[in-house]
């Protein structure tokens, strides 16, 4: 039996926490919030979309970064095996559009009691409001770790509260994102002090500020069925379709947000960003059906002519974007300015300011170096008997429940995987 010290509780903590004293290992788990799984009760939208229920090879193409990496680990712990988890320790779950899963509750409080129910059905020992401080590694060079390189393990964890001696630590502190919810930075910081790189950090699954004000017009404007494509250079590197909504900022929206996760480390400069608001037609037929709609309005303003194509908030921005007056009539409308109507249709051009802060941004995107990372066990190759899991992790995904699944996955393989 060994001593192990769960840094975080959170999704990823909770997980390591049980799959380690499943084993039959001591484990205390530190949270320095008032609170068990802070974050999980914002995800979903407070439903908690908790993982996608595909197999492992869908989900591994829903995986952003780190997707060679993550594959040991759902294949161990797939989203099924997620699912059965729950529904073992008593949580009801439904499956939704897409996959998605939730408590039939639709309480995400109820992912996070379960969770708890579980830890504490194994022994896991829970100190809420303790921070900690320090993670102490021996600098002795010990013949049996010397054999790979390693010259240091930890020995010891020191919080506010008190110093602890341990043979295991598993960092699960989560990201920058939704700092209130105590994601701070805290892994990385320990990851540093011990000799890890850090990848760039970045906001992922996040709105996008648009740098033309014109777009504030459309506050509060609900797109469906739409596609938005992101090229660097004359290179698509991103194309989706889906769900988009216009902000105070700019614009948000699923398929907005999975946008944001593949372009947060292209310079705006570089990129750019066009929105197609009739993907199902090309333009030949949508400039068929606009010369019916004029048939049918030849005596209307174009204002009025568009109203069966466009939403009413949609239609001055778009006439303006093409430089054609509201008041003129149909009848006078000319070829050219037709042209212009269809391609902008087809390709709304979306200037990009930036990215929104960490505030706001649903995952952080970046972290742990992972070549520095055991894939199967979460050990450290720099330091025995150090582990990472879940967001602190340099791996992402798009929304729909994948990146809970990433905490689930790499938090049990953390756990697990202890002799």
């Amino acid at each position: 039996m060994k001593k192990v010290l769960v840094v975080g509780g959170g999704a990823a903590g909770l997980m390591a926490a049980y799959a380690a004293a499943e084993k039959g290992h001591q484990v205390v788990l530190f949270e320095k919030n008032e609170k068990l799984g802070k974050k999980i009760y914002i995800t979903g939208k407070g439903r908690c979309n908790f993982t996608n229920d595909v197999p492992p090879q869908e989900f591994l193409q829903n995986v952003v970064r780190g997707e060679k990496f993550m594959r040991s680990a759902i294949y161990s712990f797939s989203s099924q095996k997620t699912i059965q988890f729950f529904e073992n320790y008593g949580l009801s779950v439904k499956i939704e559009r897409g996959n998605r899963a939730f408590p039939v509750s639709d309480h995400a409080s109820d992912v996070t009691k379960t969770l708890e129910k579980a830890c504490k059905s194994v022994g896991v020992d829970i100190r809420l409001n303790e921070k900690v401080e320090k993670i102490v590694v021996s600098e002795e060079k010990d013949g049996s770790m010397s054999d790979i390189g390693i010259m240091s393990r930890v020995v010891e964890l020191s919080t506010n509260k008190g110093k602890y001696a341990c043979d295991v630590v598993i960092v699960a502190t989560g990201g920058l994102s939704y700092p209130s919810t105590g994601s701070t930075g805290d892994g990385y910081t320990f990851a540093r002090t011990l000799g890890h790189s850090i990848t760039d950090l970045k906001c992922g699954l996040c709105g996008l500020n648009l740098a033309e004000n014109g777009f504030k017009e459309l506050q509060g404007l609900s797109l469906k069925n739409v596609a938005i494509r992101a090229k660097r250079g004359e290179k698509t590197v991103f194309e989706d379709f889906g769900e988009a909504l216009f902000t105070h900022f700019g614009i948000s929206g699923p398929i907005v947000l999975s946008a944001s996760s593949v372009i947060n480390r292209i310079p705006v400069g570089q990129l750019s960003l066009t929105l197609d608001l009739k993907p199902a037609l090309d333009e030949q037929t949508l400039d068929k059906r606009l010369l019916r709609d004029f048939e049918k309005f030849k005596n209307k303003k174009i204002a009025n002519a568009l109203c069966e194509l466009l939403p009413q908030k949609l239609i001055a921005f778009m006439l303006a974007a093409c430089g054609i007056s509201q008041d003129k009539n149909v009848n006078v409308l000319t070829k050219e300015e037709r042209a212009k109507l269809v391609k902008n249709l087809k390709n709304l051009p979306l200037k990009v300011s930036g990215l929104r802060g960490f505030e706001e941004a649903i995952i952080t995107s970046g972290g742990v170096e992972l070549s520095e990372i055991n894939p199967k066990t979460m050990e450290s190759k720099k330091v025995l008997g150090l582990k990472f899991c879940g967001e602190v992790l340099d791996v992402d995904a798009f929304t729909g429940g994948f990146n809970l699944q990433i905490a689930f996955a790499t938090g049990y393989a953390a756990g697990a995987t202890i002799d």
